[in-house]
């Protein structure tokens, strides 16, 4: 779906953008990850979707808002496989389900819970919502050289936001609390609201994708939540780091 040239959400076209790209869902927040880049500058903005790019050893690399949910998250990646791009690492925020997740920690995804609706017009729910391998391992080193304390595991990707915040008020709070309680038991370990949509878009896409997510606190045991000053920032660094990391790995063959 084209218009003018560009595609209908983000409004850019191929040749715009590189391969990698970093996936925040706040829009808010795409000038401050293009800091991290050599010659920033915003390319694109319209809806929910900001676009910055810039470079990282040499390389053009760009950061594109998804926007709330799996609808415009999926969007958002479609349309920048039409551009060209091929690696994704989503950047977002979550509560800790498992006890041992904190506020202030990281979470690395190897797959996602598909408990949202947007994965289920691409595949069926029997399809596992994973990430690339190669993404997983270069958010790994790249937490381990930046020193972050970090999980790496299944986490949960849901439509509604204040079903997990308060679902004992909700219609349908039985069946909400009991998969909560299976999700803690099975070791799930954080929950968030856009990566299942992108790693099973991607999988459709044929392209690589993986999600750091900052943990703000513990949804379980958080009564009130003492978020760190710099908790939001800690994905990003990983993310920058991983990109590097993929970078030189291609780079290499």
């Amino acid at each position: 779906m084209m218009i003018d040239g560009k595609q209908m959400h983000i409004q850019i076209q191929k040749g715009n953008i590189g391969r990698y790209v970093i996936l925040p869902g706040d829009p808010g927040r795409c000038e401050k990850i293009a800091r991290y880049f050599d010659e920033p500058k915003q390319l694109a903005q319209n809806r929910e979707y900001t676009l910055w790019t810039g470079r990282l050893d040499g390389e053009p690399v760009a950061v594109c808002s998804t926007g709330i949910g799996g609808p415009s998250a999926a969007i958002a990646l479609e349309e920048l496989v039409e551009c060209g791009a091929d690696t994704f690492i989503r950047v977002g925020t979550s509560g800790g389900i498992v006890d041992e997740v904190k506020g202030g920690d990281i979470v690395i995804a190897t797959a996602a819970i598909r408990q949202e609706g947007t994965s289920r017009e691409y595949l069926p729910i029997e399809f596992p919502a994973a990430a690339s391998f190669e993404v997983v391992s270069a958010l790994r080193d790249a937490a381990v050289t930046l020193g972050l304390t970090h999980h790496i595991g299944v986490i949960q990707s849901k439509d509604s936001f204040y079903g997990e915040i308060r679902p004992s008020v909700q219609p349908i709070a039985e069946e909400l609390l009991a998969k909560w309680r299976a999700w803690k038991a099975a070791g799930a370990l954080t929950s968030e609201m856009e990566t299942a949509a992108l790693l099973i878009v991607s999988q459709v896409l044929h392209v690589r994708c993986g999600a750091v997510l900052n943990v703000l606190w513990n949804a379980d045991n958080d009564d009130a939540p003492s978020i760190p000053p710099d908790a939001a920032e800690r994905g990003v660094r990983t993310a920058v780091e991983a990109l590097r990391i993929l970078i030189r790995e291609d780079n290499a063959g």
